[in-house]
């Protein structure tokens, strides 16, 4: 029979990691309202190539696991599965319940195998750790209620070369985009680094690496 000492001590090094109270600032801009799981007709957005040219510039490939973070109707999610194949892994990602729940009966209908589902919130993405070779959100990073906290924990997320792709209109927040400076701004606050800004046919594509990690501390929200 072991003590009650040394139980305890097998219990705590059983339990998970509680991670520490991270206070990082919200955005100093309006956020806008989430009113659609869809952004366009995707016809429409086959036709303008966007999914394609996200895909080659993000170097996604096959084997590779990518977050598809606001997956909504699941655009990006059905086009990225063929892409990573069957030893690669699609996470679509959302933080509204009906969302998943209509993706998922997309997905099964369509018998895609390579897709699993994460319920976020807007200050966590719930991502498992050092796992993605890339991160997309598209046509929704103007909706994340907390966008430095997000982005704090999805560096986590990512592999050591890992990759997120932000695709957005280059107008303000509270009209459905982000001005591009001031979304640059807010993810090399956080510790990332950019890599590219291409033009889209509809807004821009904003590819970041992770860069030195910093101390949340010292993250100060961007002035829009």
């Amino acid at each position: 029979m072991i003590s009650f000492l040394a139980a305890a001590a097998l219990l705590a090094a059983d339990a998970p990691a509680v991670e520490p109270r991270l206070v990082l600032p919200r955005p100093d801009r309006q956020i806008a309202r989430i009113i659609s799981p869809s952004w366009d007709d995707e016809a429409e957005r086959d036709l303008k190539g966007e999914a394609a040219t996200v895909i080659r510039l993000t170097g996604i490939k096959a084997g590779d696991t990518v977050a598809d973070i606001g997956a909504g109707a699941g655009y990006y999610t059905m086009r990225l599965s063929p892409i990573v194949g069957p030893k690669g892994r699609v996470i679509a990602q959302d933080i509204v319940p009906r969302y998943l729940s209509t993706l998922k009966s997309r997905v099964r209908k369509t018998g895609l195998k390579n897709v699993s589902f994460v319920q976020g919130r807007s200050s966590d993405p719930r991502l498992p750790k050092a796992s993605l070779d890339a991160a997309l959100l598209i046509h929704m990073y103007h909706e994340i209620a907390q966008p430095y906290a997000l982005l704090w924990r999805l560096r986590k997320s990512l592999k050591p070369e890992g990759r997120v792709a932000i695709v957005d209109l280059d107008r303000q927040s509270q009209y459905h985009g982000m001005p591009r400076a001031l979304l640059v701004c807010e993810v090399k606050a956080v510790g990332y680094e950019l890599v590219s800004i291409t033009d889209l046919k509809n807004g821009y594509l904003a590819l970041f690496r992770p860069g030195p990690e910093k101390d949340p501390k010292t993250v100060k929200a961007c002035r829009n």
